[in-house]
């Protein structure tokens, strides 16, 4: 201050002028350094992109509007359109442009009211965070004072940013983003000029004039900006007249639709109200829902009115297509409900998991013969779902038919302890109750679990054998992880621990669900299986309540459920019937890809009997030199195949020195021969003696109870004793055999060896003995389940 200036001032105006400096001084420091607080507070919607960035689906913002997240930039077309409308020197002034401000007070006042606000995008900006106020010079103070902060805290780039995403667009619609998809059906970016230069005029005056009202006013005011753009050379005079040729939008219109239950499933996560970056592959999604939806009516026709579908890419575990539940389900079937991560019983979905553990410890080699035969464990009788039994089946083709006695034998050998840490190392760490809570039935259905735990235990299986990624990206053969929905997932930096089991155990579980063959309930799905190479494993729960499909190629993990939401049963609703058409249909719109190749160097060669699976023995006739795991040499060597003295026609057995012939038999035990024999035409008993006599040991076996188990009879109602059925298997079908418990005589049995005994408490013995005089003495032990009397 000049001291002529000095002189001139009275005190008064001294201190005003001073008290004006250290306002301007607070001001300036007030928007330099103090800190910007966010400038909106509103709820978002919820987006959710694919892959590739296309719009999945979006919800309304807690309070009802369309209002997308703030995005990082803004599309030039619109930047140009919206700049030339609205603030022309956006990219020079501080946020307050004051010739505007001064030539909209000339014009006010000249006409009285408020004609004209002279304010630029970042006085808008500060009005809309602020919220709605009345149009009065002091307000008008204020928003410039704030739009100064503005300037000075934030580039123009993120200025324009959050004025573009908070702008109103009529009705509902705030924001940019949402504008162009209610209004046009697709992003920003790929908007035109016409197209632009209609929604850049739209937050001027949002309620009279927008798409569907005020139409003309509309066209009018766009057309005027797109000659503003023609003057100033932003675009040339083709552009500018196919742009006026354009139509003006109509009514604002649906957003896509494409995936709600997988949108509805994150924001419960805690994901709500931001842009969610999926690995949804938006094409695949469109297929696999409309898939589902072609192949409904079947499931309609039977009271089924609900499904899903998980696709997996296997290499990496990241979802592809995520369908929750029919599109036409509707609210009196729950259809709104997403049944991916539903808990419902597994079915059989567990039998791989634990042949793949069995294989790993030795305890097993693919195509060795299990017992398929009546089987009773304290009152739990599993039976198959067909209700036949083989006698003797491969390993793994009891495993592709999905035989319920092989497995619960199987479990009950391997131990259910074992099997429920193999389960948890897989990825099934929800299925974590004890092994006495879930016992024997653990491998029939009696542990729930979900579409997308299972899937993606299913995909890790196969990610053993698999040891290459996607983009040059490396995955080992030993990553266990869940499915993976978003594309920007944090890495936790946490070692996962080592697979349950080996890479060759996968492997050699993967080929049993491929290469054997099916029942001839699913001959038509055979052929299918020849024209591309899938591994796939259907579930069906107790009651017919859940029917599953999870398969497997080189490239994809395919998982469907298909049942009732409320657990209501049908007839027929089982995997094979209900959801393995929808697996296949589904595959068949994804590229063929075969299974990976075998982990060579996790394999060894072994020879293995033809006939019975087991490591060759010397008695063995045929042999085979197979692939097997290494822990497969841990396997006993084949116990059915021994060398029989036989005459010359090889119907009866010899005695040594009668001109007998020493032959390899397969000689099964009594139970799987009897059978094995009903089933299979061409096997061959070991032929008796003339005499009748048998050498090797009783000819017959008890199914049930088992030698020294503990065998529960409950009480009737009226406390008399209850009963239980004893069943005997003979290597003879015409075979006579005679019942003895404890030295008393209970009759005589032919054909089906069945007897109903209601022996007291306590230990007890069973004598059987046939018409030739073989004997069997079968010991076994009585409880009612009451308790006994405690002594005084």
């Amino acid at each position: 201050m000049t001291p002529w200036i000095r002189n001139k001032l009275s005190g008064r105006s001294k201190k005003r002028l001073l008290a004006f400096s250290g306002l301007v001084a607070v001001a300036l420091a007030w928007s330099s350094w103090w800190p910007l607080p966010p400038l909106f507070g509103t709820p978002r919607s919820t987006v959710l992109l694919d892959r590739h960035g296309e719009l999945l689906g979006a919800s309304v913002a807690a309070d009802g509007q369309w209002r997308f997240p703030v995005t990082d930039s803004v599309p030039p077309r619109f930047e140009a359109c919206l700049l030339a409308f609205e603030d022309r020197q956006f990219r020079s002034h501080p946020g307050v442009h004051l010739p505007s401000l001064v030539r909209a007070t000339l014009q006010n006042i000249r006409a009285g009211r408020v004609v004209s606000g002279g304010s630029t995008l970042t006085m808008q900006l500060a009005r809309l965070s602020m919220g709605q106020r009345g149009r009065t010079f002091g307000n008008k103070a204020i928003e410039a004072l704030f739009a100064l902060r503005i300037d000075m805290a934030l580039d123009k780039d993120r200025i324009l940013a959050e004025y573009c995403a908070n702008a109103p667009f009529g009705g509902n619609v705030v924001g940019l983003e949402a504008a162009a998809w209610r209004y046009y059906g697709r992003p920003a970016q790929r908007l035109g000029w016409a197209e632009c230069a209609t929604l850049a005029v739209l937050p001027n005056a949002p309620s009279t004039v927008r798409p569907g009202k005020g139409q003309e006013a509309l066209r009018r005011k766009r057309d005027r900006l797109l000659g503003r753009l023609l003057a100033e050379g932003t675009i040339d005079r083709t552009e500018w007249s196919l742009a006026l040729q354009e139509p003006l939008p109509g009514k604002a219109i649906a957003l896509p639709h494409r995936a709600p239950h997988l949108l509805a499933t994150l924001m419960r996560s805690g994901q709500g109200g931001r842009v969610i970056r999926s690995t949804i592959d938006g094409r695949l999604q469109d297929r696999v829902a409309e898939a589902l939806d072609r192949m409904a009516p079947p499931l309609h026709a039977n009271e089924v009115h609900n499904a899903a579908a998980l696709v997996l890419d296997m290499p990496t575990g990241e979802v592809l297509a995520y369908v929750g539940n029919l599109s036409d389900a509707g609210a009196e079937h729950a259809g709104s409900v997403d049944m991916v991560p539903a808990m419902r019983s597994t079915g059989s979905l567990l039998k791989p998991f634990l042949f793949a553990d069995m294989l790993n410890c030795g305890e097993l080699l693919p195509g060795m013969l299990v017992a398929d035969v009546p089987t009773r464990y304290e009152g739990f009788a599993p039976r198959n779902f067909e209700d036949t039994y083989a006698g003797a089946v491969p390993a793994n083709e009891a495993l592709a038919r999905s035989l319920n006695i092989p497995a619960v034998r199987a479990l009950r050998a391997h131990g259910v302890e074992r099997t429920l840490r193999t389960l948890h190392g897989i990825g099934l760490g929800h299925i974590d109750r004890s092994a006495d809570h879930y016992g024997l039935a653990l491998i029939m259905g009696g542990a729930e679990s979900d579409l997308w735990t299972l899937t993606g235990a299913y995909a890790s299986m196969a990610r053993l054998v698999h040891t290459y990624g996607t983009n040059g990206q490396a995955y080992p053969p030993g990553s266990i992880h869940p499915p993976v929905v978003e594309r920007t997932v944090p890495d936790t930096g946490q070692v996962r621990p080592p697979p349950p089991f080996s890479a060759s155990a996968a492997h050699l579980t993967l080929s049993a669900l491929t290469a054997v063959k099916r029942p001839a309930s699913e001959a038509g799905w055979e052929r299918l299986g020849q024209v591309r190479s899938i591994a796939w494993k259907t579930g069906t729960s107790v009651g017919h309540r859940d029917g599953w499909a999870i398969g497997t190629d080189g490239r994809h993990t395919v998982g469907i459920w298909t049942g009732n939401a409320d657990g209501e049963g049908r007839p027929g609703l089982t995997g094979t019937l209900a959801a393995a058409p929808l697996l296949f249909h589904v595959f068949d719109g994804l590229p063929r890809t075969p299974l990976p190749a075998p982990p060579y160097d996790e394999l060894i060669r072994e020879p293995v009997c033809r006939a019975t699976g087991y490591r060759a023995g010397a008695d063995c006739p045929q042999v085979d030199t197979v692939l097997v795991q290494p822990a497969g040499r841990r396997t006993p060597p084949c116990p059915y195949h021994r060398t029989v003295l036989v005459d010359h026609s090889g119907r009866w057995r010899a005695y040594p020195g009668e001109d007998a012939v020493p032959t390899p038999w397969l000689v099964l035990p009594p139970a799987m021969e009897h059978y094995r024999a009903l089933r299979d035409p061409t096997y061959r008993p070991l032929p008796p003696f003339k005499d009748g006599r048998d050498l090797d040991g009783a000819p017959m076996e008890v199914l049930y109870p088992e030698a020294g188990s503990r065998l529960l009879i409950p009480l009737e109602l009226d406390g008399a004793q209850g009963h239980a059925v004893v069943e005997v298997a003979h290597r003879d079908a015409a075979a006579v055999i005679d019942w003895d418990l404890d030295g008393t005589y209970l009759g005589r049995t032919s054909g089906e060896h069945r007897m109903a005994i209601a022996p007291p408490e306590g230990p007890h013995r069973l004598t059987l003995t046939d018409a030739h005089g073989n004997r069997l003495d079968h010991r076994f032990e009585v409880t009612t389940g009451r308790r006994r009397p405690s002594s005084p």
